[in-house]
């Protein structure tokens, strides 16, 4: 932060001794200036209208004595020094417009004070320039009318004006006496002060060796003796703080956990060596973007949402690539500021989660078809078939082929679900693929009419485990005997580049939608065209599956109307056996 302006506080208490001096002086000034003021004005006011009285009944005996108005007011004026005008009752002058070098005209307030003498009253006021008298007042003259007297008074500007000076100095004077006994006080002040301030910054900087000396007993000595105090006090804190803090810091580095705390600026204030690794930071990271390295997460909007005042502990999940998830909790800043980000790998967990999920829908998926046989001839048995011995013969058979299926079905199903948890590594072994082929081919329940065609040389084997290797193959023809009305379907294999096997099951059906043709394999479904109208949806998800723990891939081929190829590619048997990592 840059320094901040200011001023010391020997100026600023010098600077407020001498405002209050000087507001003081002021009121002081605003007072006596107004009284002054009304002070003159009631004097000059007193003298015009005794003038102005005298002068009236002086007009009244010259008229008396025969003299002309127009002669005997200009004459009574020049003795009393004013200058007269009077007017009739219908406000018209009848004396000279100009008398004692004043024009009718430039009298100031002379309608009003005129108003104010017809109505039967005596008008007497200062002029607005503060420089003369205005007088009105009712005379006895013919058809009547209003005497006006007008007495200039410039001694009564000059007199506030003197008077408005002085104080004005005094004003002056008081706030620099204030000002200077403001320095001295503060001088005073501030040179205690400088001493606690020098040892509050050590504190400050850290160090708590700086013994403050109080003094003088008074407030400031207090002040020094509970600076020490706290000094003393919070030198011992430190101490155990940081002690607290490297066993923190060993515990959070030691945790399997990703830990670390976020700043307003959404950047990494600390982080553990756990967090560290999962994030792809530096050690010792500190002062860095907070990144959001996978998806599904939004790793800076969570953190940005905590810094907001109806923040609450959020959790989210990202999954940075098929076998890795990591369970995000967010703790808000509150009054720290600071936000705490909690990471954890539940990738384990929610292997073993989904896999048990997965190995109940498997179970229920194929298992329906050898037990729906068995149900069957088990049905036709107690019918009355056991009575006759082919009959009773070729169900016991069909009882005996699907309950041994159900022994491969059920060893496929648990080897599928524990190599999906990583619980164990799948045994592979050469495996003939002819075979395998034959095998599916002549258990498929093909349509009347659908011919169902195998073509593979005789020594072309993969890497494989045998019950997973049937249940991929036994799931292609399923679904493509249930979706071929007519035509064939066709069970290929052949090598491929990179010591790969390729096996493909080919079907004259109705072909697959692009837009549909990645959701195939999705769990659960089966086409917005609902072409499965039986089944769960299940089946191709389960060749994925099992194609993937074996090392594989999955490709598909189709288009409306043209029929589907679905292509499993495995390892050959010459290649390595696989180590599932």
């Amino acid at each position: 932060m840059g320094a901040r302006f200011g001023i010391g506080m020997r100026w600023w208490l010098a600077l407020v001794f001498g405002a209050i001096a000087a507001v003081t002086a002021v009121a002081v000034w605003q007072i006596v200036s107004t009284r002054a003021q009304q002070a003159f004005h009631a004097h000059a006011q007193e003298l015009t209208l005794g003038n102005a009285t005298a002068a009236s009944a002086a007009i009244t005996r010259a008229l008396g004595d025969g003299e002309p108005l127009r002669d005997a007011v200009p004459e009574v004026g020049a003795r009393r020094d004013l200058a007269l005008f009077v007017v009739n009752r219908f406000r018209v002058l009848i004396t000279p417009e100009r008398t004692r070098r004043t024009d009718y005209a430039a009298v100031p307030l002379r309608g009003e004070a005129i108003d104010a003498a017809l109505a039967g009253e005596t008008f007497v006021a200062v002029s607005p320039d503060e420089r003369a008298t205005i007088v009105a007042l009712p005379v006895h003259v013919p058809d009547g009318g209003v005497l006006l007297a007008y007495e200039p008074r410039p001694d009564l500007a000059t007199g506030l004006g003197i008077a408005q000076e002085k104080i004005a100095q005094t004003a002056l004077w008081a706030a620099v006496i204030g000002a200077l006994a403001g320095l001295s006080v503060a001088a005073l002040l501030t040179a205690r002060l400088r001493r606690i301030t020098a040892a509050a910054t050590e504190i400050e900087e850290g160090n708590f060796d700086a013994v403050i000396k109080p003094g003088f007993g008074d407030e400031l000595g207090a002040l020094a003796d509970s600076v020490d105090r706290m000094r003393l006090r919070l030198k011992e804190s430190f101490s155990l703080l940081a002690s607290e803090r490297d066993r923190l810091y060993l515990l959070l580095e030691r945790l399997r956990e990703g830990v670390l705390t976020v700043g307003p600026d959404l950047e990494v204030e600390f982080a553990n060596a756990a967090a560290r690794q999962l994030l792809g930071l530096e050690p010792g990271a500190s002062g860095v973007a907070l990144p959001d390295p996978w998806p599904g997460v939004k790793l800076r909007a969570l953190a940005a949402s905590l810094f907001e005042s109806d923040a609450s502990v959020v959790e989210a999940r990202g999954t940075p690539d098929a076998d890795h998830m990591y369970s995000v909790a967010g703790i808000p800043a509150l009054e720290a500021n600071v936000a705490v980000l909690v990471i954890t790998d539940v990738s384990e967990r929610e292997r073993r989660e989904r896999a048990q999920r997965e190995f109940v829908a498997n179970a229920a998926h194929e298992l329906r078809t050898p037990l729906s046989v068995i149900a069957g001839a088990v049905e036709m048995l107690q019918a009355g078939a056991k009575e006759e011995p082919a009959q009773r013969d070729r169900f016991l058979g069909h009882i005996a082929s699907e309950s041994a299926r159900l022994g491969r079905l059920a060893r496929a199903l648990l080897l599928l679900a524990r190599a999906e948890t990583r619980a164990e590594s799948l045994l592979v072994e050469p495996l003939p693929v002819l075979p395998l082929l034959e095998q599916a081919a002549a258990g498929a329940g093909a349509r009347p009419g659908v011919t169902v065609e195998v073509d593979c040389p005789p020594e072309l084997a993969v890497q494989a485990q045998a019950e997973l290797a049937e249940q991929i193959v036994s799931n292609l023809v399923d679904n493509a005997s249930k979706l071929t009305e007519h035509g064939r379907i066709l069970l290929r294999a052949r090598s491929a580049p990179g010591g790969r096997v390729a096996i493909e099951v080919s079907d004259t059906g109705p072909g697959i939608d692009p837009a549909d043709q990645e959701a195939v394999f999705e769990r659960f479904s089966r086409g917005s065209d609902r072409r499965d109208r039986e089944g769960f949806g299940l089946g191709l998800a389960i060749v994925r599956q099992a194609v993937r723990a074996l090392g594989g891939r999955v490709e598909l081929e189709s288009s409306p109307g043209a029929g589907t190829t679905v292509r499993v590619v495995l390892p050959s048997a010459e290649a390595r056996v696989l180590q599932k990592t």
